[in-house]
């Protein structure tokens, strides 16, 4: 006899932490995990802003490299857009990890305030515009992509405007490939490593 079970399986196994939840509606657990996520990434950010001198001098014979690394700035919105899954959680974890880094002290000051904005808006605009429905390895690195270009068109007025536009361009570049590696990519293999603890049972992205 044919083998009937064998077509079901293939999509089974496609389908694999790429699932939606069942409702787009917040719950306690939600916002809890988003705020533990926000500050979490929130101290990586002090942790950056206090060694940026240093790094600065890791990148002084091209300043415009530094942008390599740019993207740990946004890794808290596609990471929480992985987990979470729901509309506004990249937007509102990349502002609770810049407001951690506002209240921990940056020497960047209240921009990282605006920064955290633009850049949790660059990572959830990618999610809503697959309607909360698509979540896979490229989704949540064009999150990042999206993230990081934002993060380097208001860096470049904000820090950054005193470079000539080659330089700005070459930044821009740098961020938006750290954010398709780091905050994108990256993001997505953390994700599968905490669901592979288990830690994320309660929710869509935790579950086969």
């Amino acid at each position: 006899m044919p083998n009937t079970t064998a077509p079901t399986t293939t999509p089974a196994r496609a389908q694999a932490f790429t699932a939606a939840p069942k409702t787009k509606q917040w719950r306690v657990v939600d916002y809890v995990t988003t705020a533990v996520l926000g500050i979490a990434v929130g101290l990586v950010f002090w942790v950056l802003a206090l060694s940026w001198k240093v790094l600065e001098l890791a990148f002084q014979a091209f300043p415009p490299s530094i942008g390599l690394i740019a993207g740990l700035w946004v890794l808290a919105g596609p990471l929480a857009g992985a987990i979470i899954r729901k509309p506004g959680a990249a937007l509102l974890c990349e502002l609770i990890a810049a407001i951690v880094e506002a209240v921990l002290g940056s020497h960047f000051g209240a921009t990282v305030l605006l920064s955290g904005l633009l850049q949790g808006l660059g990572a959830e605009l990618v999610f809503a515009a697959f309607g909360y429905k698509r979540f896979t390895l490229w989704v949540t690195a064009a999150s990042g992509v999206l993230a990081a270009a934002f993060m380097a068109v208001s860096e470049n007025i904000m820090y950054n405007a005193e470079w000539q536009f080659g330089f700005q361009a070459i930044y821009a570049v740098c961020a938006i490939i750290s954010g398709l590696v780091i905050s994108g990519i990256g993001a997505w293999y953390a994700y599968r490593a905490i669901a592979a603890t288990g830690a994320l049972s309660s929710f869509a992205s935790g579950r086969r």
